[in-house]
């Protein structure tokens, strides 16, 4: 399981499961936090929502699970279970849940 003081430098985890839908809910959890970057896994309940907000950095949205509708610039992206987006960097964002999903969002700061 990912951690930030762990043994061994390699551990094979199922990503998904290391995070679970709450009714009504967001749930994160971070993976990889380094000065460079971070990997965070989130599960959405269907119908939840990150408003719309910019970050100053490129990020890579996967979905892992179930289906999304993606903003950006207000133009609307869905996307299902295998599918990736770039979130580019001061680009006006949101994340909304068609069904129970999850994801890992993968910033990159540079």
């Amino acid at each position: 399981m990912p951690s930030e003081a762990r043994e061994t430098p390699a551990t094979v985890f199922e990503v998904a499961d290391l995070v679970q839908w709450q009714k009504d809910s967001v749930v994160s959890r971070t993976l990889i936090k380094r000065d460079k970057g971070t990997v965070t896994l989130f599960a959405f309940d269907k119908d939840n929502a990150l408003s719309e907000h910019t970050a100053p950095f490129d990020a890579l949205l996967h979905v892992l699970d179930g289906e999304a509708e993606i903003k950006i610039d207000n133009a609307p992206y869905q996307l299902k279970a295998g599918e990736a987006i770039i979130l580019p960097a001061n680009h006006p964002h949101a994340v909304r849940a068609v069904t129970p999903f999850k994801m890992i969002l993968t910033m990159i700061r540079s």
